[in-house]
């Protein structure tokens, strides 16, 4: 009897951990940031690793229009009083299908790109690029900078009928945890 008793728990104390494992696997996260410096404007690369559950690409595939929205913060310390928010800021990628056309477009803005599928307007979300922030010139040398950014399903955007969906069903709260980087601009060099 103890020893069935033992076996049962030495299992299930086995079993648990590969079940939340696999559960925690596919949970969207951002992989990668990189401030970078383009014609004098501090701009921001970063990966995203966020796949889509089946309720919502079926949502996409019908034709409702999915918004993300990546948030970002850069701040730098203060001795003397509360961190300094240097940048405050988002991006709304919009991701529809077209029935009529059969067409994928996806776009920030005012700017709209027809894409082949999904997966590939999906990319576009996934991957971002040259994302201007602020001045250089805005920025002081040497000086450490920290920052922070989440990419999440921007609910708040759909039709009313949809978000009380979403509030109701955790299938539409997709969304990454805030990830942390840190930066600091070098002291421009003397060309001569």
């Amino acid at each position: 009897m103890i020893s069935r008793l033992f076996c049962a728990f030495l299992l299930l104390f086995l079993l648990v951990p590969l079940g939340i494992g696999q559960a925690y696997a596919g949970d969207p996260h951002v992989t990668r940031i990189d401030p970078v410096i383009r014609d004098g404007k501090l701009e921001i690369d970063a990966e995203i690793d966020v796949q889509l559950n089946d309720q919502l690409r079926d949502a996409a595939e019908r034709g409702l229009p999915l918004y993300f929205t990546a948030d970002l913060v850069i701040s730098r310390a203060r001795w003397w009083w509360f961190d300094e928010t240097v940048v405050d800021t988002s991006r709304t990628w919009r991701v529809i299908y077209n029935a009529l056309t059969r067409q994928w477009r996806v776009g920030t803005d005012a700017l709209n790109l027809p894409v082949s599928s999904l997966d590939e307007a999906m990319d576009m979300v996934r991957h971002i690029r040259n994302w201007p922030l602020i001045a250089v010139s805005e920025l002081d040398a040497e000086v450490p900078y920290r920052g922070q950014l989440r990419l999440r399903l921007d609910t708040s955007q759909l039709a009313r009928p949809f978000q009380v969906n979403a509030l109701n069903s955790s299938s539409w709260s997709l969304g990454t945890p805030w990830t942390d980087f840190s930066f600091s601009v070098a002291e421009p060099q003397d060309p001569s």
